[in-house]
C-alpha cells in the first residue's frame, strides 16, 4: 500500500487519534483550571495534594482514551513519541506513522484552542498559562532526564505487560497509573510530558516555548532506548502497535492477533 493510500483508507484512525489527544488537553486544561487557578482552595497551599488532584484526573483520563472506541480503534497511541517507537519495533508503517504524528499535533492545538474559547484568561494566565510544560528550579538538563527516565519506564511497562498473556488487558489501566504517579512526584522537575505533542499543544497557543528540545527530545529517546531493550530481551517485536487490542475494530498495524494478513487493512 502507497502513502497516498493509506492515508486515503486509514484517514478515521488518524482522526481517532487527533480526538483523543484534543479530549485529552480539554480535559488537562480544564482540570488544570479548577485545581491550579487562583479561585481554587489548593492554589499556592498544598502543591502535592494539587498535584496528587491532578494526577489522578489525568490518569484517569488517559485511561478512558485508550480504552474508549477510537482508542480501540486507533491503538490509543495519542503521542507521537509512541507512534515513533512501534515505527522503529517494525509494527507501523512509515505513512501511518507520519499520519498519526500530524493527527496527535494538530488534536492536542486544538484541544488547548477549545479550553482558551471558554475559559478564557484563568486558563490562558499565570498561574495555569495553558498548562504548558516547561523545567522546574533544577534546570533544563534536570528535565531532560526525567523526561527521558519517565518515557523509558512507561514504554518497558507498556511492552511488558501488553504483550504478557494475562496483562495485556490491563495495559491501559497500568499506563494511566504511571502517568498519575509521574504528575504526583515528578512535575516539579519537567512539568511531565513524556509528549511532544501535548508540549506543542500548550506552546504553540501560549507561545512558551521553554526549553522545548526536552520535550521533543526526551520522549522519543526514553521510549526508543526501551524498546532496543525490549528486543534485545525478547529477541523478537511486541505482537502489536495498539495498547489495547480487540477484535471488534479493525487493526491497521503489522498485527500478531490478525490472522490473515488482509486483517489489517479491511474495514471492520
Amino acid at each position: 500500500m502507497t502513502g497516498a493510500q493509506a492515508w486515503r483508507s486509514h484517514w478515521p484512525e488518524y482522526l481517532c487519534e487527533a480526538l483523543g489527544l484534543g479530549l485529552f488537553m480539554v480535559s488537562a486544561g480544564t482540570f488544570g483550571t479548577v485545581i491550579f487557578g487562583t479561585a481554587s482552595p489548593l492554589a499556592g497551599r498544598d502543591p502535592l495534594l494539587a498535584r496528587f488532584a491532578m494526577g489522578i484526573a489525568m490518569g484517569a483520563t488517559a485511561i478512558a482514551m485508550i480504552y474508549s472506541p477510537w482508542g480501540r480503534r486507533s491503538g490509543g497511541h495519542f503521542n507521537p513519541a509512541t507512534t515513533l517507537t512501534f515505527f522503529r519495533l517494525g509494527k507501523i508503517e512509515a505513512a501511518d506513522a507520519a499520519g498519526y504524528a500530524l493527527a496527535q499535533c494538530v488534536g492536542g492545538v486544538a484541544g488547548v484552542l477549545a479550553v482558551a474559547a471558554f475559559a478564557g484568561r484563568a486558563f490562558t494566565a499565570a498561574p495555569v498559562a495553558a498548562v504548558v510544560t516547561v523545567p522546574g528550579s533544577q534546570g533544563a538538563i534536570a528535565a531532560w532526564l526525567a523526561e527521558i527516565a519517565m518515557s523509558f519506564g512507561l514504554m518497558t511497562v507498556v511492552l511488558l505487560v501488553g504483550n504478557s498473556t494475562r496483562g495485556a488487558r490491563f495495559t491501559g489501566i497500568v499506563a494511566g497509573c504511571l502517568v498519575a504517579f509521574y504528575i504526583t512526584f515528578e512535575a516539579p522537575i519537567s512539568g511531565m510530558s513524556m509528549n511532544p505533542a501535548r508540549t506543542l499543544a500548550s506552546a504553540l497557543p501560549s507561545g512558551t516555548w521553554t526549553a522545548f528540545w526536552v520535550y521533543l527530545t526526551g520522549p522519543p529517546v526514553g521510549m526508543l532506548a526501551a524498546a532496543e531493550l525490549y528486543l534485545r530481551a525478547r529477541g523478537h517485536g511486541p505482537r502489536c502497535a495498539k495498547l489495547h487490542h480487540d477484535m471488534e475494530h479493525r487493526c491497521i498495524f503489522r498485527c500478531g492477533y490478525c490472522i490473515h494478513p488482509s486483517a489489517a487493512s479491511s474495514p471492520q
